[in-house]
């Protein structure tokens, strides 16, 4: 049987998936430090994402020494465009500084709500941290909560540690020991993407 005429360009069409705003809000680490923007992982989230069918663009709003205060302060000014998906990385200087828990905490709360508040529909995305063993064991533990306690509390996804795989390998970071390097932004690129596809 042959197809009507107008039917057949029906049989090459492919829907074209909706592009999705990512926002990524950070520090250093989300920022690049040390390296060109396209070597960050939120670049190469985007690039790879990009390969498949998926359509996305990214907003890397990292800055570096930024705090749950800092992002809380300049949230408003990345909601002007659409967010489809939080990935929200911040704490990490709080803890170097020794601030107090609870305050980093409703920080945290605070910047969702305003995300939420704006875009009902968003995604979020917490990927946890961790201090250093000189803070004292207390305030580790304590600090290491923050992130499964908000991701419970909002309905959020969470990736354990950013620096999975990464953290405590030489090679992978900079001279600091705290920022990684190319291949570790890629390490961390490859990691949350796993995340990403489960709120696409």
């Amino acid at each position: 049987m042959r197809l009507p005429a107008l039917l057949l360009p029906l049989l090459f069409f492919v829907p074209t998936a909706k592009e999705s705003h990512i926002l990524f809000l950070g520090d250093s680490l989300t920022a690049g430090y040390g390296l060109s923007p396209e070597q960050a992982f939120p670049a190469l989230v985007e690039q790879e994402l990009n390969k498949s069918l998926y359509r996305v663009k990214v907003t890397n709003a990292g800055l570096s020494g930024e705090t749950s205060a800092g992002g809380l302060s300049r949230v408003d000014w990345m909601l002007r465009t659409p967010v489809d998906v939080l990935v929200l990385e911040l704490g990490a200087n709080d803890g170097l500084r020794g601030l107090p828990i609870e305050q980093t905490k409703n920080n945290l709360q605070a910047i969702i709500n305003k995300v939420k508040a704006k875009y009902p529909a968003v995604k979020i995305i917490l990927t946890g941290m961790m201090v250093p063993p000189n803070m004292g064991s207390a305030y580790a533990t304590e600090f290491k909560k923050i992130y499964p306690a908000l991701a419970e509390k909002n309905n959020a996804l969470l990736m354990p540690f950013l620096l999975d795989g990464v953290a405590g390998h030489e090679k992978l970071n900079q001279a600091d020991g705290i920022h990684p390097t190319a291949e570790g932004h890629r390490i961390i690129a490859k990691n949350l993407i796993k995340y990403l596809l489960k709120v696409l």
